[in-house]
């Protein structure tokens, strides 16, 4: 940990990213036994949005995070925005990580907003942790367009998460 807290403050971007997976392994390697066999699990899958980070699919990026369109979406041009570095919920993301990802959520209203009129709202928002909903443990927060009578009745908009909590 303090050698990658130590690169963070001097390091360059490309630099700091090809540490921290270095070290990752150096890390994993040091504190796994050798001759016990480790279980496979579901941490030691390859995670599906670090393969996307260089994906055809990248709607727009920035030197810290990129866009991709949600693949389920909720409405048309849902989209997600992710930190390149796999960290795994909001709260894990760095300062600069943190403005990245905001730069790009800005961006992409705007882009939306020129590409489809009928867009009048958004529902932003991650979901940290399993209790709340999070299925793949990379950070990513969701920018989803939402239109006139796309649902009977938005009051409530994101409180719909726990139903009986909706309405106020």
């Amino acid at each position: 940990m303090f050698i990658l807290l130590h690169l963070l403050s001097w390091g360059s971007r490309s630099k700091m990213r090809n540490w921290n997976l270095v070290d990752t392994d150096y890390i994993r390697r040091m504190t796994k036994a050798k001759s016990e066999p480790q279980p496979a699990s579901v941490a030691d899958a390859p995670c599906v949005f670090c393969s996307l980070r260089d994906a055809t699919t990248i709607v727009m990026r920035n030197s810290l995070a990129f866009a991709v369109r949600d693949t389920t979406p909720v409405t048309a041009l849902h989209t997600l925005v992710l930190p390149y570095r796999h960290a795994p919920t909001y709260f894990d993301l760095t300062e600069a990580e943190l403005a990245a990802v905001n730069d790009l959520i800005w961006r992409l209203r705007s882009d939306i907003e020129k590409d489809d009129a009928s867009v009048k709202g958004f529902n932003v928002g991650a979901n940290v942790g399993a209790v709340s909903g999070q299925t793949i443990f990379h950070c990513h927060v969701h920018l989803i367009p939402r239109r006139k009578g796309d649902v009977q009745n938005p009051v409530g908009g994101v409180r719909a998460v726990i139903p009986d909590k909706m309405r106020y």
